[in-house]
């Protein structure tokens, strides 16, 4: 997950400390896996310091899977969450667990974030205007949760009104500002989500309100590929053209 900092001034990397491949043993990576998380630094998005992991989860914790994180303007840090099973409870669950940082380098102590009666993975937060708004997985449902609040800390509210709740096979959530309130019209958003259950990669879903929860299908867009689980970030002119430079042209999505 690929975050700017508040100031501008730095690119934080975050990576799960995970090859399944290496094994395949989905048990053993939730339930005696990495405590940590892979973070990566840089000034420009090409020069990039080596990795290094950083232990966040709960000492009982299997797993510390799909970071994210976002700056909290009320306490001027950022809040790093990830889902884990633990010990505590038999790994009976998946939890959205997070910790404080202002650095990337000392985190505070981890709590609960998000506990739900059954598993919940991959959460997303983004904010518009005075609201936050957060999409996790419902393992459950193998579908998509739409939540707000006007705090970080909560109390958050699910929206039952969230058109894209009835999806299935959908995980991986990422939402963004596609275009900026224009005009005397509003902000775009898109909200992508991975069709993992047919192997279809990003789907996106736009809408002009968030607060409403109701998306359609995005028209016009096409991946060179198949983006699952990633982030996406809007980019100035300088740093896209200095990007091309240093990674060439394989290939474009709109």
């Amino acid at each position: 997950y690929l975050i700017r900092s508040n100031d501008g001034k730095t690119f934080y990397l975050i990576a799960t400390d995970l090859s399944i491949h290496l094994n395949g043993d989905w048990g053993r990576a939730q339930t005696a896996a990495s405590k940590s998380i892979v973070i990566w630094e840089s000034s420009d998005l090409t020069n990039w310091s080596k990795p290094r992991l950083a232990q966040v989860a709960a000492p009982d914790a299997g797993c510390t899977w799909a970071p994210e994180a976002i700056y909290n303007a009320d306490t001027d840090d950022y809040l790093v969450f990830w889902a884990s099973r633990n010990r505590r409870d038999n790994f009976a669950k998946h939890r959205i667990w997070a910790v404080r940082t202002k650095d990337f380098r000392t985190f505070g102590e981890p709590f609960i974030y998000i506990d739900k009666p059954t598993d919940v993975i991959d959460t997303d937060i983004v904010r518009d205007g005075d609201r936050y708004y957060r999409f996790s997985k419902d393992e459950r449902s193998k579908g998509i949760i739409m939540e707000v609040s006007d705090k970080l800390k909560g109390p958050w509210r699910e929206m039952p009104e969230f058109s894209l709740s009835h999806l299935r096979g959908y995980e991986g959530p990422e939402c963004y500002q596609l275009k900026p309130a224009a005009d005397g019209k509003p902000a775009v958003w898109c909200l992508v989500l991975d069709h993992y259950a047919r192997g279809a990669g990003y789907q996106p879903y736009v809408t002009e309100n968030l607060a409403e929860g109701q998306f359609t299908a995005g028209p016009d867009f096409s991946f060179p590929f198949h983006f699952r689980h990633g982030s996406i970030m809007p980019l100035s002119d300088a740093e896209y053209t200095r990007l091309q430079t240093a990674y060439g042209n394989s290939g474009s999505a709109h």
